[in-house]
């Protein structure tokens, strides 16, 4: 693809990324008009396709969605331009906001106010976690690999990666033992 084209791709996901307020939800209409109805690059059954990879990958949908549209359209460098333009907008405002919080991090009012956001975080992340300890299997084996892990991140500072990979390794050989031995 032209260079023309590539900074086609830029520019346009660069305005979705710069208008869009509400989340990734909130950008996928404007990903549809412009791609679709302006750009004739591709189909309403494209972005059907493109928002259901881009829900089930890991990442914000919105970055996702902007990344397979610009491979669809321009290749790597189409995913890669498309990607940039969607995130930048994003970080910039983000950039300008950390000078500002760090010329008023001293005010009582700004501390108190970031008190209150790692306490709402907490909250959800806790709120995270019974979620997902009600959708967890419960048994013997789960809660020796659960105590396991915390114990070996929390206090022996072990990389999570590993301990994940330890419990995906435990979780596979323990399945592979009941399934041998003719269990569930």
């Amino acid at each position: 693809m032209q260079k023309q084209n590539l900074l086609q791709v830029f520019f346009t996901f660069l305005k979705i990324g710069a208008f869009t307020f509400g989340g990734g939800y909130a950008m996928i209409p404007l990903i549809q008009r412009e791609t679709v109805e302006k750009k004739k690059w591709i189909t309403d059954g494209d972005i059907l396709e493109i928002t259901a990879i881009a829900e089930s990958t890991p990442g914000p949908i919105a970055v996702n969605a902007a990344t397979f549209v610009g491979y669809r359209v321009a290749g790597f460098f189409g995913a890669l331009f498309a990607t940039l333009g969607a995130v930048l907008p994003s970080f910039i405002i983000i950039f300008a906001i950390s000078f500002a919080l760090r010329e008023f991090q001293e005010l009582k009012a700004v501390q108190y106010a970031f008190s209150g956001i790692r306490a709402g975080v907490l909250a959800l992340i806790i709120k995270a976690l019974w979620t997902m300890y009600r959708q967890a299997p419960k048994g013997a084996l789960a809660y020796v690999m659960m105590a396991a892990a915390f114990i070996l991140t929390a206090f022996f500072d072990i990389n999570v990666l590993l301990v994940i990979i330890g419990c995906a390794a435990a979780g596979l050989i323990y399945s592979l033992i009941v399934v041998r031995r003719g269990g569930k």
